[in-house]
């Protein structure tokens, strides 16, 4: 029997969604995304840096001005929070926040942030954020065998829920002839009928969470009866099936798990942008390069965003939208190779957040080259005008 499922959380999906919807700020509005890791002296290392890019970024400001108040304002809840409300068993934060639009949003992950980064905007940045979510998507991963089923959703790095389908187990017999082949036949009855719970059980999972992914490891005779019950709906989102490591704990399989979801990603990236290109330059639902996307982003026809991983190969524009978030982009960061430009960050950020307010699917593509030829992003349309 299945059991009883836990209450729904809000997902990260839904609160990059709520903060996309944010209304432009005449007053600086910060966008902190933190790595917590510990660095290789054992000790938190983000301090330094908070310090550090407030004090840099302040000076911009002029002094006594409403804009300087807010960011200071914001500059010491951030450190309120950092020190007493910060989970320190999270490995990133990301913060936004404007005291003089009422904005105050942390974001705890227990996936990581590579390196530190401040924007300074007016409205939040997200591009940082989807990516993570992409990195470290929502999915399912079944562990089965004849008898017992766990089902594991996982996001962000961490299980957020967990359920369990057990049935009796039948026994082996020693017996022979008609006997052992009825047996058998009721055995492998009891098999199938299991298998058909699961697959009950994970059908109502993945429609109830929204889930797009399914990992799967078990015992090859229970893997056998799943591929013959398998409802074509569900198997169009298996992204692995392999047998099943009994020795595995739960962090090895969401490590197992999530690798197999990257290395699938990995394979379909160049599959994905040989569609885009195909759909663009037939006339149909394609279209490709930073100005045609927005376009198509105000309109509302965009199904599925195509976007560079790295926003310093994003090719510039000369001008975005009359109704694109005012003012510049500015950014500190702790990565070797500093930020892209401003005019590239402001551009990555408008897509990303324009994706999200249409309700558009992001996909972010790891290798820069395979977008190199059509400015770094294109996407998949819902209709052509």
């Amino acid at each position: 029997m299945a059991d009883t499922p836990s209450a729904p959380v809000q997902t990260l999906s839904q609160r990059l969604q709520v903060l996309a919807a944010t209304e432009p700020s005449p007053f600086p509005v910060v966008s902190l995304y933190l790595n917590l890791a510990p660095g290789q002296n054992g000790r938190e290392n983000f301090d330094s840096f908070v310090r550090k890019a407030f004090a840099d970024r302040a000076k911009g400001l002029p002094a006594d001005s409403p804009e300087r108040e807010s960011f200071e304002k914001d500059h010491e809840r951030i450190r309120a929070y950092l020190d007493n409300e910060n989970n320190r068993s999270s490995q990133g934060v990301a913060i936004f926040a404007c005291a003089g639009a009422d904005l105050f949003e942390a974001v705890q992950l227990d996936a990581p942030i590579e390196q530190h980064w401040l924007f300074i905007g007016s409205v939040p940045h997200l591009y940082p954020l989807a990516r993570v979510i992409e990195n470290y998507p929502r999915y399912a991963a079944l562990l089965l065998d004849t008898n017992r089923a766990q089902i594991f959703v996982f996001g962000l790095g961490t299980t957020e829920r967990t359920e369990t389908v057990v049935n009796p187990k039948t026994r082996r017999t020693s017996k022979g002839g008609w006997s052992q082949a009825r047996y058998q036949r009721r055995a492998d009855n009891v098999h199938v009928n299991h298998i058909k719970e699961v697959i009950d059980t994970l059908e109502r999972l993945v429609r109830d969470e929204d889930l797009q992914h399914v990992v799967v490891a078990g015992e090859e005779v229970a893997l056998n009866i799943l591929r013959d019950q398998l409802p074509k709906p569900l198997a169009e989102k298996l992204i692995d099936m392999t047998t099943w490591d009994r020795t595995a704990g739960e962090a090895d399989i969401l490590a197992s798990s999530l690798e197999a979801l990257r290395e699938k990603d990995a394979e379909t990236d160049a599959e994905k942008v040989d569609e885009l290109i195909g759909a663009w330059r037939s006339g149909g639902l394609g279209v490709a390069g930073p100005e045609s996307t927005l376009s198509a982003l105000q309109l509302g026809q965009v199904d599925e965003l195509i976007i560079t991983a790295i926003p310093g190969t994003l090719k510039a524009v000369q001008k975005l939208p009359e109704d694109a978030a005012p003012g510049e982009v500015v950014a500190e960061t702790s990565a070797p190779q500093g930020a892209a430009d401003e005019a590239r960050l402001k551009l990555s950020d408008e897509l990303v957040t324009r994706a999200q307010q249409t309700g558009a699917r992001i996909r972010f593509i790891e290798d820069a080259n395979l977008l190199a030829d059509v400015g770094g992003v294109g996407a998949l349309l819902r209709f052509r005008i």
